[in-house]
Formats: structure tokens, C-alpha cells, sequence
């Protein structure tokens, strides 16, 4: 098989179909959908099988007990038999032609890793939000020349394609959250050639029942999750490539744990995330400048906020924890 795509399965009865569909009406005919029901306790285990009986050739349907989404997309890798993996969200899909596509500049640039734009729709298929994942930038992209990517990158795995080589050592770390954050800049770093395309291929589905999850001190695992990256670069042939990765550390570590932790309810638990975040920038060196003036992609990212993330953000550096919790 050219394509793996690997599809963990869990309690998505009311989309599973729309996401199969999208799969096995892919212009790329060479490929397999590896479905891995992590437990479901809805019908999509059946769902599942139905979809296994029709395409025979091309589906494969494995059920395991619940072990979390790291689990499973871990499991559909230990399954897989193509040259190149893919992720799905079983409550997202795909346009026809995105596996084509990424595979076609996979082989013509012989890249490791390629990269798609994601969209956000509704559930009567209408985009909500575009999300350019790499703008101004070509379609090869010689990561020695262009390392910049590897802090302005967005680490979802569901809209990129990897050379299955590169999991040869690594997997998806179980038992934690943001486990994208922790292995996909890994994943990078053993990459010389990235591809990518502006075509918006992977559709976000922005669902109206689900549940508003619960913002807890899990969001901790977001800085755990970049101090594992820091180990690996230190040790990749990029690690004299310090001002990214300062910008790596000021991307996921700050802003992106901030925007987790501004939905955290409970005070007391605000406030030790709060506290954890000035550790992690102390031990880092990184001061208040270094954040107000970060650039992505040539821009400034403060001044590119939405003005009430701007404001929460700079409630947060002038250290106005109580003008920020009347704020939420």
C-alpha cells in the first residue's frame, strides 16, 4: 500500500460516515483505512464493520479496550502497511484529492513530511475559519534553509502525511494530552525536505454537541510536552538553530499555554498554572520583551490577536492575575 490512514474511533456515531466516505472516495486509490475503535460505547463499532464488509480491499476494522488517542493512533501504526501514514479525526474529513496530492509532492520533493491547510466547517458544511498553516513560503521547503517553520508551525498531526520510516523509533506518548505538541516537532527534527500545498484539504468539524471540555491542570502537560522536544533538539543536527528554538518555547510554551489556561474555572488551580508558566520562563531566560515582540511568520503575534486575547495576554505580563480572573 502507497497510504496508511489511521483512524482512531471513539463514541462518533452521528459522523463516522461522513469521514469514511471521504476516505474511500479518494481519487488516490492505493491506499488503506486503518480503523482502531478505542472502546466506543455508541454504535460506531458497527459502523465500523459495515464499512469493513462493503470495502473489503480497502478497510480494516480492530477494536481494543480504551486507551486514549496516543493509544490508538499508536496501535493503527503497528497496523499499518503503507510507505506513507496519515492521520483522521473519525468526527473530520477530507477533500478527495488530499492523500493524491501530498503523496504526489512526498515523491517528487522525496520528503519526509508533507503539510496541507485546514478549514474549519460547521455542520452544514459551511468554513468558519481558514487556517493557513505556512504561508509565503514554496512548495519544498530545505528545512536547513527555512527552520523558521519549526517554530510558526502548527503541530496537529491530522493535516500532515509522514513517511512511515519516521516511526520507526518514536510513537505518540500515552497517558498524556497534547501528545501532537510532544512527538510532531520530533518528527521534524529527522527532516531535511518538507512539502507542502494551500490547498485546504482537512475539514475541522466544529460540532454543536460536544462538550465543552473541561480545562483542568492536565494543560500542564502542554509545558511537558516542549521540555520533551527540548531534550530531542538538543541532540538533532539543528540544535545550533537557538533563536527557533527560543521561538518554539515562546509559541507552544507561552501563548499556547496561556490560551489553555484562560479557560481554566477553579482559581486555585489557575493560579499554579500561572506559577508553573513563570518557572518554566525563568529557567528559560525568556523575559517579557522576548514575548511582546515574537514574530510568526513576519508578523507580530500579539498585535495579530483578537483584541480580547490581546488584552488577556497583556493583563497576563503586567501581572494582573485578578484583573484577568474578572476578565474570564
Amino acid at each position: 500500500m502507497m497510504v496508511s490512514i489511521i483512524v482512531p474511533v471513539y463514541n462518533v456515531e452521528n459522523y463516522l460516515a461522513q469521514c469514511l466516505d471521504s476516505l474511500v472516495n479518494q481519487s488516490l486509490q492505493d491506499i488503506e483505512i486503518v480503523l482502531v475503535n478505542d472502546g466506543s460505547k455508541d454504535s460506531s463499532g458497527h459502523i465500523m464493520e459495515e464499512y469493513a464488509r462493503k470495502f473489503p480491499g480497502k478497510i480494516k476494522a480492530f477494536h481494543k479496550e480504551n486507551g486514549g488517542l496516543s493509544d490508538a493512533r499508536n496501535f493503527g501504526i503497528d497496523k499499518s502497511s503503507g510507505d506513507y501514514i496519515g492521520f483522521v479525526d473519525s468526527d473530520d474529513y477530507v477533500g478527495e484529492t488530499m492523500f493524491e496530492e501530498m503523496v504526489s509532492l512526498a515523491e517528487k520533493y522525496e520528503a519526509k513530511m508533507v503539510i496541507c491547510n485546514i478549514q474549519k466547517v460547521d455542520q452544514e458544511g459551511k468554513i468558519t475559519q481558514k487556517l493557513t498553516q505556512i504561508p509565503n513560503m514554496p512548495e519544498r521547503i530545505a528545512l536547513e534553509d527555512h527552520f523558521s517553520v519549526f517554530a510558526d508551525l502548527s503541530y496537529f498531526a491530522c493535516n500532515k502525511l509522514f513517511k512511515k520510516e519516521l516511526f520507526a523509533h518514536k510513537r505518540f506518548k500515552t497517558g498524556v494530552h497534547f501528545e501532537d505538541i510532544q512527538l510532531i516537532p520530533q518528527l521534524i527534527l529527522e527532516c531535511k525536505i518538507l512539502a507542502q500545498t494551500q490547498n485546504f484539504h482537512y475539514q475541522y468539524l466544529e460540532r454543536t454537541d460536544s462538550i465543552t471540555k473541561t480545562h483542568t491542570e492536565k494543560g500542564l502537560d502542554i509545558l511537558k510536552a516542549v521540555k520533551d522536544v527540548e531534550s530531542i533538539f538538543e541532540e538533532s543536527e539543528y540544535s545550533h538553530q537557538k533563536n527557533e528554538l527560543k521561538n518554539f518555547q515562546i509559541f507552544e510554551g507561552v501563548y499556547s499555554f496561556l490560551a489553555y489556561v484562560a479557560f481554566v474555572k477553579n482559581e486555585e488551580i489557575f493560579n499554579k498554572m500561572v506559577d508553573e508558566l513563570a518557572v518554566f520562563m525563568k529557567e528559560r531566560k525568556i523575559k517579557i520583551q522576548d514575548i511582546l515582540s515574537y514574530s510568526r511568520f513576519g508578523k507580530n503575534y500579539l498585535l495579530s490577536l483578537p483584541l480580547k486575547k490581546k488584552i488577556f495576554y497583556l493583563l497576563f505580563f503586567a501581572g494582573q492575575k485578578k484583573l484577568i480572573r474578572k476578565m474570564l
